[in-house]
């Protein structure tokens, strides 16, 4: 009876271990980039790739930005395990006005279930030129 006791013991030991380590991981192409200088005016874009190195499915709940001047969308929300999804961002330089000159930076956030990087952030520079 002992002998199944820690038989039961060792296979439940098993399963959690398997179960703990079956976890997505988000791995960001990039985690910042530079449009470089930009016209007044201009929408810029750039997609990047968002890869699930883990081994079970990565749900992205939310992708948000932090000025109303760019915006960005994944394709897929639910990337399987191995799987690739690509995030779309588009930043209006015109978005604030003609008067906007100069660096501005802004970020993209993805809210997922990954529990060692629950906010994953890509962040932009541009430098803004006067409209032509």
């Amino acid at each position: 009876m002992r002998k199944l006791h820690l038989i039961s013991f060792f296979m439940f030991g098993l399963l959690l271990t398997a179960c703990a380590a079956s976890q997505p991981d988000v791995s960001l192409e990039t985690t910042e980039f530079d449009f470089g200088d930009v016209i007044n005016g201009v929408i810029m874009e750039k997609d990047l790739m968002i890869r699930n190195i883990g081994t079970a499915d990565l749900i992205v709940d939310t992708v948000t930005t932090t000025c109303g001047c760019t915006t960005a969308y994944l394709d897929l929300m639910t990337i399987p395990e191995g799987g690739i999804a690509t995030l779309h961002i588009a930043f209006d330089s015109g978005a604030h006005g003609e008067e906007l000159t100069g660096e501005v930076m802004r970020q993209v956030i993805l809210i997922s279930n990954d529990p060692k990087e629950p906010e994953a952030t890509v962040q932009f520079v541009a430098n803004i030129l006067p409209p032509e």
